[in-house]
């Protein structure tokens, strides 16, 4: 098994645990990576943010978090948005 499908699955066993965070999607241990990345920011807890992080790596969050912002239009909760923007500028090593 490669990482990207070590990833996944570690991804799916997560979101089974966690369907309340995307409960309006019917199967949410299938949801993309970014759809699961908005929802634990937006909706989860410190515990959910940290067994995220260690499944797909902080670095990898961040970029994701900052592709999501990088337009106009943001799908995140104004404090969720400005605390992560902190927290990835001082723990992420992204450009």
């Amino acid at each position: 098994m490669n990482q990207e499908e070590k990833i996944k699955k570690q991804l799916k066993n997560f979101m089974r645990k966690r369907k309340s965070l995307i409960w309006y999607v019917k199967e949410p241990e299938n949801s993309s990576i970014e759809l699961i990345v908005e929802s634990v920011l937006n909706y989860g807890d410190w515990d959910d943010v940290q067994k995220l992080i260690k499944i797909i790596g902080i670095n990898k969050m961040a970029e994701i978090f900052k592709k999501q912002n990088s337009g106009l239009r943001t799908n995140y909760r104004p404090k969720s948005l400005n605390y992560f923007k902190l927290y990835f500028n001082k723990y992420a090593n992204i450009t």
